[in-house]
C-alpha cells in the first residue's frame, strides 16, 4: 500500500468536521483524519477535507454496507483518488445487530459487498475493514489493506497482528481524555466507552475474548476495563499508551479525543508524542 498514514490520526464525525479543523489538524503534524459515525456513500465529506489540505490522508472510519451501496461508494472511491492519489482510504464495516436492522450474516455480506467493490476496479489495498473477531481479521489479510478497529486494547492489537501477520495495516482507534484527575477522567471516558462496550456484542464479545469478565463488562463498566480502553491522564503519560499500542503491533493511532477543545486537545497531545515515540 503506497498511502502513509503516519503514526497518529484524528478521529472526528463526518458530519461535524470542518476543512479549517483538517488543516489545523495537519499542521499539529497528524498523518491521517478518519471520518467517523458512518459516511453516506458519495464521501463528498472526504473530498473537501482532501482539497483543502495538501499531504494528509483521509479515511472512513466506516463505511456502513447496509446504509450504502457498494457500486456508489466504488464510484465515489475512483472519484476522489483520481484527484488525489494516495491521500484516501476507504473503511468499511459490517455494524451492529443493535443498531442496523438490516444486519444478518455480517461476514457473509462483508464479501459481498468485497466482491462488489472489486467489480468495480477498487483496489484491495485501498481498503481496510473494521475487524474484531479472527475471521474477519483474516478476511481483512486476505482481501484487504488491514483493519481499522475501536474499542480495542494493546492485547487485542498483538493477537491480531499475530492473525495478519507483518505488512497489513493495523490502524487502531484510540479514545482519549486529557486530564490528570483519574475519577474525573475515569467518569468521562465511562459516559463514551461504557455503552458500546458493555451493550453492543461484537465489542463486548470481542472483550472478552482478550481477557474481560462478568465483573469488568457488567454496569457501570469496571475501572480496569475504562482503563484500558480510555487512555487518561498528562500528555505524557497518554503519549506512552500510544507507544505502548504502536509497540504491540499498531502502524498507526487515530485518536478521539473527549472533553472541550479537541483540535487544542490534538496539538497537545501530538508535541508530547513527538517526544515520547522514536521516529518510525
Amino acid at each position: 500500500m503506497s498511502i502513509e498514514p503516519g503514526t497518529l490520526g484524528a478521529h472526528l464525525r463526518y458530519s461535524e468536521v470542518t476543512p479549517r479543523q483538517a488543516v489545523e489538524i495537519e499542521r499539529a503534524g497528524y498523518g491521517a483524519l478518519w471520518l467517523t459515525i458512518s459516511p453516506p456513500a458519495d464521501l463528498t465529506v472526504a473530498e473537501l477535507i482532501l482539497d483543502a489540505t495538501e499531504r494528509l490522508v483521509v479515511g472512513t472510519a466506516v463505511v456502513n454496507i447496509w446504509t450504502t451501496q457498494a457500486r456508489t461508494v466504488a464510484a465515489s472511491y475512483h472519484r476522489i483518488v483520481a484527484a488525489h492519489p494516495d491521500r484516501f482510504v476507504l473503511g468499511i464495516g459490517a455494524g451492529h445487530r443493535e443498531t442496523d436492522p438490516r444486519y444478518a450474516s455480517p461476514y457473509t455480506a462483508m464479501v459481498a459487498y468485497l466482491d462488489e467493490l472489486a467489480a468495480a476496479g477498487v483496489p484491495s489495498d485501498g481498503v481496510v475493514l473494521a475487524a474484531l473477531g479472527p475471521r474477519m481479521l483474516r478476511l481483512a489479510r486476505d482481501r484487504a489493506a488491514g483493519t481499522i478497529p475501536v474499542l480495542v486494547t494493546p492485547e487485542y492489537i498483538r493477537r491480531a497482528r499475530e492473525i495478519l501477520g507483518a505488512a497489513p495495516l493495523v490502524l487502531p482507534g484510540q479514545m482519549v481524555v486529557l486530564d490528570s484527575d483519574v475519577e474525573r477522567a475515569r467518569a468521562t471516558g465511562r459516559a463514551h466507552a461504557a455503552p458500546p462496550a458493555l451493550h453492543v456484542a461484537n465489542y463486548t464479545a470481542n472483550l472478552r475474548r482478550i481477557g474481560f469478565t462478568d465483573a469488568d463488562l457488567t454496569e457501570p463498566g469496571s475501572d480496569r476495563l475504562i482503563d484500558a480502553l480510555v487512555l487518561h491522564g498528562a500528555p505524557a503519560t497518554v503519549a506512552a499508551g500510544i507507544r505502548v499500542a504502536l509497540e504491540a503491533g499498531a502502524n498507526h493511532v487515530g485518536l478521539t479525543v473527549l472533553g472541550d477543545d479537541p483540535i487544542g486537545t490534538l496539538r497537545t497531545i501530538a508535541d508530547a508524542v513527538s517526544r515520547a515515540v522514536p521516529p518510525r
